[in-house]
């Protein structure tokens, strides 16, 4: 089984009274309750897909990390690994580390970036129910005004029309999917999960917003 996560940001305390206010005590009791998440769900020989920002400790501390995660560890470079900086750091724990890669994920193509790109490869691919063939999935923008911002361009998007190869016109497909890891409860996911996860909190955000 192959899962993805984003912006864990192990040992980063700031993000628990700062940007995502996430209400742990510590970065110690954060690491651990998101250690726990982790290996609950994935087992050894499942693959793990990080969309960055994994971690802001240090190189030696991201190594003792990074043999308590379960599973065959994938990395997408973020903004925020510093570590990777650093000789010191465990690369062998890693398949590999990139900043961008595309790869297939049950019959689709998922579009691995950290930070999300608005009109990914393979964007306008459909199957013959209509259903899309590539999905973008994306970090970097946690849960910020930056993320709004992109729900409303992908609306925009699905909204508007544009002809296609049999000269018919057909809303444009856009589909991008922020793992963030807050929106999982920290706990990795299969894209088919995502996609259940990211629907259920737009039609949430929705009904909120509908209310007020």
């Amino acid at each position: 089984m192959r899962y993805y996560i984003a912006d864990t940001h192990f040992f980063h305390d700031a993000m628990n009274t700062q940007m995502d206010c996430r209400g742990f005590a510590d970065a110690q009791e954060m690491n651990a309750y998101m250690l726990e998440r982790w290996n609950r769900k994935v087992r050894k020989n499942d693959e793990v897909v990080i969309l960055g920002d994994l971690s802001w400790g240090k190189a030696q501390e991201t190594n003792e990390l990074l043999e308590k995660l379960n599973g065959r560890l994938y990395l997408i470079q973020g903004n925020h690994d510093r570590f990777l900086k650093n000789k010191e750091y465990n690369a062998a724990r890693f398949v590999w580390i990139r900043p961008y890669e595309e790869m297939k994920d049950n019959r689709r193509k998922v579009v691995l970036c950290h930070y999300p790109v608005m009109c990914y490869n393979g964007q306008y691919r459909t199957d013959d129910k209509g259903d899309p063939k590539t999905y973008m999935l994306y970090g970097h923008v946690h849960d910020t005004f930056d993320q709004r911002l992109i729900e409303r361009f992908q609306q925009i998007t699905r909204d508007s029309v544009k002809a296609g190869m049999d000269g018919e016109e057909h809303p444009i497909p856009c589909h991008m999917i922020n793992c963030f890891c807050m929106y999982s409860d920290y706990t990795p996911l299969s894209l088919d999960e995502w996609i259940e996860c990211d629907r259920k909190r737009l039609e949430t955000s929705y009904e909120k917003s509908s209310l007020n």
